[in-house]
């Protein structure tokens, strides 16, 4: 689903690459546990809630507005966890310079968010990667 300037659209993706996640188990737990308390809110809804399976509903089972998402909860969360305030994008980019710096093999990187190519995804990334400058290697190999 996308949201678009003349509302949303819910279709496939084109292609399989659209579907590209990695979830870790602490996140599987996570999601879990947020479908059973959907759940409960569905069975307490008394025929109200407009059940389309949507993983992240509003209180009546409709899809979210990204503005209400952003501002009255995911702004909340940042402050709450005493992070800064940053775009909903900016997930993204976390996500990415996290995996990076943990030495995760740049083409799983590039793979996760969709990159056309590691180029592109070096460029974007090349300063936070371990071993990507600050010391002379050379110096180093012939020490």
């Amino acid at each position: 689903m996308s949201e678009t300037r003349t509302g949303r659209i819910e279709e496939e993706t084109k292609s399989g690459k659209g579907r590209r996640i990695e979830l870790s188990q602490t996140v599987i737990e996570a999601l879990k546990s947020h479908r059973q308390r959907q759940q409960k809110e569905i069975n307490h809804a008394n025929g109200t809630y407009q059940n389309r399976d949507f993983m992240f509903a509003s209180t009546v089972g409709t899809t979210t507005n990204s503005k209400n998402l952003y501002y009255r909860s995911f702004k909340r969360i940042l402050k709450r966890a005493g992070l800064p305030d940053i775009v909903f994008h900016g997930l993204r980019h976390t996500c990415a310079t996290i995996r990076s710096m943990k030495g995760q093999h740049l083409k799983q990187v590039q793979e996760l968010l969709g990159h056309s190519s590691v180029a592109v995804t070096l460029d974007i990334y090349s300063h936070v990667i371990p071993g990507m400058g600050g010391r002379d290697v050379m110096e180093d190999a012939l020490s």
